[in-house]
């Protein structure tokens, strides 16, 4: 039986344009309608084309229930496949959040492993108008990534794609920590 690989040599973040990435899959941080909004999502669905709207309303009438995701092709962008994660609003943290949070990072690597995808490229899902706290969000996000990756072997590369630095100063401090932890 081979080794596995060590999932953190799989995982990269960076700071970008989420709708620029040349990868199989970029992940929407998407609202339960899936009809399109601000931030990330309003940004997708503008470089995507409003085809992207159609596919959505054609393919997913009912949107997506939070910490669920839902499958799109990428039209106009430069990755194929666009996965739609709905995380969650932040309250208070005790309404299972991280839960919530940590199920769209790990269903969207099921799709992409379903989809036999080798790339995917992920947002900083509920860390803007929804809240979450940055620090909380980037080890909750980081961790279900690795959990994610130690499943499924076949993906090779998983960038977090962050809008400015001190998020992503944020996420390479959760990514050093967690790394660094797992090879104790």
């Amino acid at each position: 039986m081979a080794a596995e690989r060590d999932p953190w040599s799989r995982v990269s973040c960076v700071r970008g344009d989420l709708t620029r990435e040349r990868v199989d899959a970029i992940v929407n941080a998407a609202n339960e309608t899936l009809r399109g909004g601000g931030g990330v999502d309003g940004a997708i669905h503008r470089a995507a084309g409003p085809e992207l709207l159609a596919e959505c309303v054609r393919l997913h009438p009912s949107g997506c229930p939070t910490g669920e995701v839902r499958v799109t092709s990428g039209h106009r962008l430069p990755s194929r496949y666009v996965i739609h994660a709905v995380g969650p609003v932040y309250e208070s943290g005790l309404q299972g959040e991280s839960e919530l949070l940590a199920s769209c990072f790990e269903r969207a690597l099921d799709a992409a492993s379903e989809l036999k995808l080798r790339s995917v490229s992920f947002p900083a899902i509920s860390c803007g108008v929804y809240g979450y706290p940055w620090p909380e969000a980037a080890e909750v996000s980081l961790s279900a990534i690795a959990r994610g990756l130690r499943k499924h072997e076949s993906i090779e590369s998983v960038r977090v794609v962050l809008f400015n630095d001190e998020l992503l100063r944020t996420f390479e401090t959760a990514r050093a920590k967690l790394s660094s932890t797992s090879k104790r």
